[in-house]
Formats: structure tokens, sequence, C-alpha cells
């Protein structure tokens, strides 16, 4: 009855702060709409200049196939020097080039002189673009062989597959990795508030002379925001299924179990900084968001590879309670339950709440010295 009574109050204490309903609840739908609309590493509708020095048929045709491709927006220029100075004024994103010679050496089964140039500022959209216009004079070729009657010959036959994305969008892949923001925001700032929070408000004191137990406060502390944690990942699961259509290769449930577990990590995580911030909220809030937020968006996974990353860099990222949690988000979205990356991040996840928690457990004293 006695912890009852203190989760109760401590339910009724978040109910009455609007600051914590907007970050449960607020945040996630604004975080979803900016990653899932406002971002994407897709490369479509891309800008490129087409400059053909001498027109016809067999030019036509090859160009036809970047007028069809939804990845780029074709703009015809009479001149390769005002192509380039569309790519200077960035007005362009790349420049296809077919010389006056195309076409005769096209008949002549000579290589046909064709220049591709890619403004390389945007390193990733410029891989992107040289890529699909690659694409685009592979197809090109062998609809040429098949007209002609005969096999294109390369060195090598590539046979594509995409597994566990085959649409390639990364809303897919941005999608569930915006739940660890999202949940890291909502456990670890929260409860990195609480604690602060009774000291700076001088109710800390009335709580230390109760006589509720180390093991009840902060089980009562927990409990109240861990609903309100699992409520805000209700409504970017919502978000996920309804709004943006991303796929749930596998179980619902558990992806519920290990977002629950990473929510208990992330809490535990904020009230280790609550605890040992010195009473300042601000101090606490700063702290959160330096040791938690930041390393979960930029060291997770979630945008960048951690294999791309430097070796040190890399080995740091093993603290990230964020790294284990974006990828068992990804693998349970994008590829089902495969549980030899589940358990292995979940155990990881299961370590660091324990770890947390026996901190703020030993550095939690019922007295005021």
């Amino acid at each position: 009855m006695r912890l009852c009574g203190f989760i109760r109050k401590e339910w009724l204490q978040v109910l009455r702060d609007p600051s914590s309903l907007a970050i449960a609840f607020a945040l996630p739908v604004i975080l979803l709409f900016i990653f899932g609309y406002g971002i994407s590493l897709d490369a479509k509708h891309v800008k490129i200049a087409i400059v053909t020095e001498s027109p016809g048929p067999v030019a036509s045709s090859f160009t036809g196939g970047l007028y069809n491709s939804e990845y780029f927006e074709p703009v015809v220029m009479g001149s390769i020097q005002e192509a380039v100075e569309a790519l200077n004024r960035w007005e362009v994103k790349g420049i296809v080039w077919l010389k006056s010679n195309f076409a005769r050496d096209y008949m002549k089964q000579e290589s046909p002189p064709i220049s591709v140039m890619v403004n390389g500022i945007d390193a990733n959209t410029a891989r992107l673009v040289e890529g699909y216009i690659s694409g685009v004079w592979a197809q090109w070729l062998e609809l040429q062989a098949i007209k002609a009657g005969q096999t294109l010959s390369l060195p090598v036959n590539l046979d594509f597959r995409i597994w566990y994305n085959p649409a390639v969008r990364s809303r897919n892949f941005l999608v569930p990795g915006l739940f660890a923001i999202v949940m890291t925001l909502i456990g670890a700032l929260l409860t990195a508030l609480i604690i602060a929070r009774e000291w700076e408000r001088g109710t800390m004191e009335a709580l230390l002379v109760t006589p509720i137990t180390v093991t009840e406060m902060l089980v009562g502390k927990l409990v109240p925001y861990f609903l309100l944690g699992m409520g805000g990942f209700a409504v970017a699961i919502f978000m996920a299924f309804f709004l943006f259509d991303v796929p749930l290769q596998g179980s619902f449930l558990l992806l519920l179990a290990c977002s629950a577990l990473f929510l208990v990590t992330a809490l535990g995580m904020g009230l280790v900084i609550s605890t040992i911030s010195g009473g300042s909220q601000f101090v606490a809030a700063q702290a959160a968001i330096i040791v938690t937020f930041l390393p979960a968006f930029l060291l997770s996974g979630f945008i960048f590879d951690i294999t791309s990353m430097p070796g040190p860099i890399q080995a740091l990222t093993h603290l990230m309670a964020a790294r284990y949690y974006v990828a068992i988000l990804q693998t349970i979205f994008l590829a089902g339950n495969v549980w030899s990356v589940i358990i292995p991040n979940a155990a990881a996840l299961a370590l660091m709440a324990l770890i947390f928690l026996l901190i703020v457990w030993r550095k939690t004293v019922k007295t005021l010295d």
C-alpha cells in the first residue's frame, strides 16, 4: 500500500507537469514527422543537365531512359559551357554529355563517347547519381542488343537481389531507428530531472523522513515514467505502421519486450544523471542531452554506419545502449526474428540496465549528508 500510494503521488505529479506530457507524446510526433517526411537518404527527381551535340534517334533512345526514370529530372541544355555554369550555380546536380560522335561510334560498334559530371560536394548524392546513370546506361545497352538480336557481352553478369528492404526506402530504415531517439529522450531526459527537481523544490527533505525505503522510492519514481515512455512508444508505433507504412517482419510482442527493456535502461541512465547532478535541473538536463541524446543520434547506427567509423569510435559505441536497441529495431522491422542478432543485443541492454539501477540504488541514501 505504501508503494502504491507513492506511485500514485508520482503519477499525479507527472500529469500536472505539461512539459513531461509534451516530451512523451508531442515530441515523438514532431520527430517522426521531421524524419519521416523531411529527411530522406534517397535521391529522387534529381535535376541533371543533358547536352546532346548531335541529336538523333540513337541519342534520343538513350536520353529517353533518363526521362523515364523516377530518379532524374532532366534539363536539356544547348552547350556544355551552359551546363557547367548551371552545375556551378547548383541548378543541376550532374551533367550527361553526349558528344558529336556518339551515334557514329555506336553504329561502328565502338564505345560511344559519353561523359558524366557530378557535383561531388554532397558525396552521398553524387555516388547515388553516378550509380543511377550507370544503371540507365547498362539497361540501354541491353535493350539495344535485344533489338539487334544480339546478346550483350559483359565480363561479369550480376544478379542483384536486395534483401530486407527491396523497395530501398530510406524511410523504412530511418523510422525504426528513430524509436531509439524517442525512447532515449523520454526515458533519460525526464528521469534526469525528477530527483534534481525534488532537491530544487525542497521536497526531497520531506521525502527522506518518510518510512518509504530507497528501493520503494526508486520503483515509485520509475513506474510512472515507464508508463509515460511506453505511451510515447505507442504513438511512435502507430505512426510507423499507419502513416509511414513501415513493414514489421518480426514479432510485435518481441518488439514490445525489447522496447520495454531499452526504456528501463534509459530510465536507469536518467536516474544516474539525476543522482549525480548535484540537485540542479539545468545541469541534469544538459548532461542528459550530452551523455544520452547526442551519442544515441550519432553513434547508434541510426543514420551513420558504425562499421564505417574509425576503430576507436567503433569501440566507444559499445558503451551506448542505443546501439544495441537500433540493431534490434532494424532487425525486427526489416529482417524478422533473427535471434542471433536479438539475443546478444538484448543481453547487453539487460546488463546495462542492471548496472545503472545498481549504481542509483547504491548512490541513493536516506540522509541529508
